[in-house]
């Protein structure tokens, strides 16, 4: 069974029993990313490590490998 069809049971069971309907799959995707991603730059900073953003971090690789071929 697919998460949408999880979703539309849940729906019509939601509807029969007069509770509000379950949120729609992967609508909090986005923010429990981000929980993660800050979670790791908290933990970076007890560490003593930087706390760098991951996608500066991966753009400076880049930018780096970028320069070493020309």
């Amino acid at each position: 069974m697919t998460a949408i069809e999880q979703y539309l049971i849940d729906t019509y069971r939601s509807a029969q029993h007069e509770d509000p309907p379950p949120p729609p799959p992967g609508r909090d995707d986005v923010a429990v990313l981000r929980a993660a991603r800050s979670y790791g730059q908290f933990q970076a900073v007890l560490e003593g490590r930087p706390a760098n953003h991951p996608w500066r971090a991966a753009l400076r690789r880049l930018l780096a490998r970028h320069r070493t071929c020309q």
